[in-house]
């Protein structure tokens, strides 16, 4: 599946292997690897690219055993991802159709359907014999989810079923005969109904059956060993040895540094009221939002797109390497709407068929706000994830797990450091907008307070609304929808502002160091030149650039 993703062709009639046997495999073959690694190579013969290779590597599979020791505790399903709902968006999405030979793979993969949800179904069963159950609120959604796969036809009167309109619309573009679009046709409606259907109904008994003993507890700490648990997620997450009242101090002190920077451009729009009243106004007038209408989210649409190209054109004053993958913007589609992220990005294909992807949710229209969608557009397309994620694929000379392969804290530090980049060259001329990207900033820092409260400090979901509602603009719906992500993917929210403050440090530091020479378009190319890198590994390589150009400029 993740070579579909990527581009590639072969294996195309085939799901993942996704059972806890597989894992484990998986995982010994990843333990040999590094035994191999240290036995067989002498990493002083390695030139330096290769030795970098080689302690990326291995960090990699050191990260990979931790995890993996704590594995059990990661839900297998919620409300955010999970097989049920990530395996049909997959299909609909990168389930190309343009031969006759493409639609037996894509009815071959129809088929495979309910083993692989099997798999799921039993590492999830097993989960909560262990005692970790998802909490209680997220087992009507991820109920809901699942039936809207398998809600409309063939399944029940009504609309096509997502997956069904899919597969026709697919088929029905075919150059072959009737008679074959027929046949094809017969045998995706058969597959929908022997694998797709079961394998969601037996998923759907599942979580029925749970939810009538979860509990309403949130954090990781509920879990077995849950202090381990979430420190390890915090270490992979950072790639850092932080702990969660470091990480908890950090965005404390962040969320005042931005509140003053706020309250400044709230003096500037001359605002008579306090900082607190200030994002009311902001989550409550219809000015900055568009209307609820198909209209409305057209036009969101296009200025997104717009934004988009007007800071694709303005890259060379930034940077020397440039992806060559386009981007496109979309938006959600409406069967997952309910349970996809805001936004979010997908890489492009590496051979070029298919471009990077930034995703809008427009469910409802108040949760993305005019004055936020300029720092968002800058962080999910150019010049964050589409700029950094397009160059380290088309990166050439280094392995696939380096151009392929990512750490939380450099992708999304790097995103958002990326979201003020466009503030040097004069991008954010609306006030409103500039403060919605101080508003993006401080949502990252009040993220390391409430993910650490939440999973080591025993924060419930309405302290961490609350915390949130008090302190960052965001509208309330977004709020809610964040926390409750935060529950169940517990660390990752904190990798953000950990990476961006490690790249702002390290661009202070070239900047102080070199002066004059300092030259921000080089700069960027060390930082994203070699792929996604742990922060510590980041400042070792901003270090030798410092001292190459000083030694270059003598």
């Amino acid at each position: 599946m993740s070579r579909t993703y990527l581009g590639m062709t072969d294996g195309m009639g085939q799901l993942d292997d996704i059972s806890q046997t597989a894992q484990d495999e998986g995982i010994a073959l990843a333990e040999s690897w590094l035994d191999e690694l240290r036995r067989d190579f002498d990493i002083d013969r390695l030139d330096d690219q290769t030795r970098l290779s080689y302690r990326l590597f291995e960090a990699s599979i050191e990260d990979q055993l931790a995890t993996h020791a704590v594995t059990t505790n990661d839900y297998v399903f919620s409300h955010m991802s999970g097989p049920h709902s990530d395996l049909p968006s997959f299909l609909i999405n990168y389930g190309k159709v343009e031969s006759v030979k493409d639609a037996y793979s894509y009815i071959s993969r129809l088929r495979a359907v309910k083993t692989y949800l099997g798999q799921a179904q039993s590492r999830s069963e097993a989960q909560f014999e262990a005692g970790v159950s998802m909490p209680k609120f997220v087992y009507a959604k991820v109920t809901q989810a699942s039936l809207n796969v398998i809600t409309g036809a063939p399944f029940s009167e009504g609309e096509d079923s997502p997956l069904w309109a899919d597969i026709k619309a697919k088929v029905e573009k075919l150059e072959t005969t009737d008679d074959k679009k027929s046949e094809l046709l017969s045998d995706a409606k058969d597959a929908l109904l022997t694998s797709v259907q079961p394998g969601y109904l037996s998923l759907i008994s599942m979580f029925e059956t749970q939810s009538k003993t979860a509990k309403t507890d949130d954090g990781a700490w509920k879990l077995p060993s849950g202090g381990e648990y979430y420190n390890t997620r915090l270490k992979h997450y950072t790639t850092t040895n932080l702990t969660s009242d470091e990480i908890h101090e950090i965005g404390l002190k962040e969320v005042a540094r931005i509140q003053a920077e706020m309250q400044g451009i709230m003096d500037r729009v001359e605002f008579d009221g306090t900082l607190k009243e200030f994002f009311t106004f902001l989550r409550t007038d219809p000015q900055f939002t568009f209307p609820d209408t198909d209209a409305g989210r057209d036009a969101y649409m296009a200025e997104a797109t717009t934004m988009i190209d007007d800071m694709r054109g303005r890259l060379d004053t930034l940077f020397i390497t440039k992806p060559k993958a386009n981007m496109v913007v979309k938006r959600v589609e409406p069967f997952r709407e309910d349970t996809a992220f805001g936004a979010f990005y997908n890489s492009p294909a590496l051979d070029g068929s298919r471009p990077g992807t930034y995703y809008v949710n427009l469910k409802d229209v108040k949760d993305q706000p005019k004055f936020l969608m300029q720092a968002l557009a800058y962080h999910e397309g150019i010049p964050g994830h589409h700029m950094q994620i397009a160059i380290a694929q088309e990166l050439e000379g280094l392995p696939k797990f380096r151009t392929l392969g990512g750490h939380t804290a450099f992708i999304e530090g790097w995103a958002l450091y990326s979201e003020a980049l466009p503030k040097e060259i004069g991008l954010y001329t609306d006030p409103y907008k500039e403060f919605g990207q101080l508003g993006m900033e401080i949502f990252r820092a009040a993220r390391l307070v409430v993910d650490t409260g939440i999973h080591a400090k025993k924060w419930d979901r309405e302290q961490a609304v609350q915390y949130y509602l008090d302190n960052i603009p965001n509208p309330e719906g977004d709020v809610r929808a964040e926390i409750d992500r935060y529950i169940v993917w517990p660390g990752q929210a904190t990798a953000y502002m950990i990476g961006k403050l490690k790249f702002v440090e390290l661009r202070e530091k070239a900047e102080a160091e070199l002066g004059e020479n300092f030259d921000i378009r080089q700069f960027h190319d060390v930082v994203i030149a070699n792929g996604s890198v742990p922060l510590s590994v980041l400042e070792e390589l901003v270090d030798d650039y410092i001292d190459t150009t000083k030694l270059e400029t003598k």
